[in-house]
């Protein structure tokens, strides 16, 4: 999708502030982008339904709910195109993305458990365990400089 071609200027400021600050009124995106309040919310409606707006989450603070510990773990495979058991690898405690990745036949996954030893339970009993599963290669973040869902919008305005 050539996004110069599916969004204008007014789209990309409208995004633009739905990414730095979703739960804003309607009507301060509307007043920030010179607009009636019921034409930004059907231009919203149309990025919502040509999926360039794919949904809207919460931040949470992993630590309260006893998730504090974030690993990557990359995950060798006999045959990375299972698509079995890349939906398996979904539903593996703790996961928050799986990638498919070039170079090592596998999945990349990002996963945030409590501690070393549910890590340990669930590489072992979970990952380890499924058919298909060759190794796993495991990074402990010690430090999160940087964590963001956000795009660079100015690379693509049009």
């Amino acid at each position: 999708m050539d996004i110069k071609r599916t969004i204008d200027d007014i789209d990309h400021k409208i995004l633009q502030i739905l990414q730095e600050k979703s739960r804003i009124p309607n009507a301060e995106v509307a007043r920030q982008v010179g607009m009636a309040p019921s034409a930004v919310l059907e231009r919203i409606r149309k990025l919502e339904d040509r999926q360039i707006i794919q949904g809207y989450e919460v931040r949470l603070n992993p630590h309260p709910f006893n998730q504090g510990l974030m690993a990557f773990v990359l995950v060798t495979v006999q045959s990375a195109s299972r698509a079995d058991l890349a939906t398996l690898l979904t539903q593996v405690t703790g996961v928050q993305d799986v990638h498919q990745v070039a170079g090592e036949d596998g999945y990349l996954l990002k996963l945030r458990v409590a501690d070393n030893a549910e890590l340990g339970r669930v590489l072992a009993d979970e990952i380890c365990s499924l058919a298909g599963v060759l190794q796993t290669k495991t990074n402990i973040v010690l430090n999160t400089i940087k964590e963001t869902r956000k795009l660079d919008l100015n690379r693509y305005s049009s």
